[in-house]
């Protein structure tokens, strides 16, 4: 199986982006809205890429294929599972919207990682980075399951599949800085990926 018939990459951008007070997608970092940074970034994969979105004519402006909510108003498991629907492909990569500074080369090696699994999951510390993992297929009636019961958390999936932890030694091996996982929620946080990705080009 080639690699693009194996994994499709899912950005989630149905966030609501409370902390930062505007949709975080359209905060300008370097000149461009955050999410083209994300866009640009999962690209360089060369898979097909796809928007999960509520509001999918905001992002007509970046041609990718959006798609809402199947189950609206279940969160980011409601946002995997939305991507998994839409995917046609065994694996689906899903990442956040507020993610700038992923590095593709560890994006790859997740993907690589999948096969036998039903996710792969970066651990950063002890936290499971869910918003930058590759989900199967298989997980999708899984996660409905979830959904209708109301258990929205994430990480319960972990305790009913098979789950690759790829922790931080590995991590670090391809992102010594661990930027892949700098997300934007804040001005804070803005103001740190602006900094961090400035260290990167100097």
């Amino acid at each position: 199986m080639n690699q693009t018939s194996l994994c499709t990459v899912a950005i989630l951008a149905g966030g609501q982006s409370r902390r930062m007070g505007t949709n975080k997608s359209f905060v300008q970092l370097d000149g461009k809205p955050i999410i083209q940074h994300v866009i640009e970034r999962v690209q360089a994969l060369q898979l097909l890429t796809i928007l999960i979105t509520n509001t999918p004519e905001a992002y007509a402006t970046f041609q990718l294929p959006a798609y809402t909510d199947v189950l609206p108003g279940n969160g980011s498991l409601g946002g995997i599972y939305t991507a998994l629907s839409y995917s046609t492909t065994p694996y689906t990569l899903c990442v956040g919207c507020d993610m700038p500074l992923l590095q593709p080369d560890l994006l790859q090696y997740l993907i690589d990682k999948a096969p036998g699994h039903d996710i792969v999951v970066p651990v950063v510390g002890t936290r499971p980075e869910n918003l930058c993992a590759v989900y199967s297929q298989n997980m999708s009636p899984i996660m409905r399951q979830q959904i209708e019961q109301g258990q929205l958390k994430i990480g319960l999936l972990h305790e009913k599949v098979r789950v690759a932890k790829i922790q931080e030694t590995a991590l670090k091996a391809i992102d010594p800085a661990l930027h892949s996982f700098m997300n934007v929620n804040t001005p804070d946080d803005l103001a740190k990926v602006q900094q961090a990705l400035h260290d990167t080009l100097t």
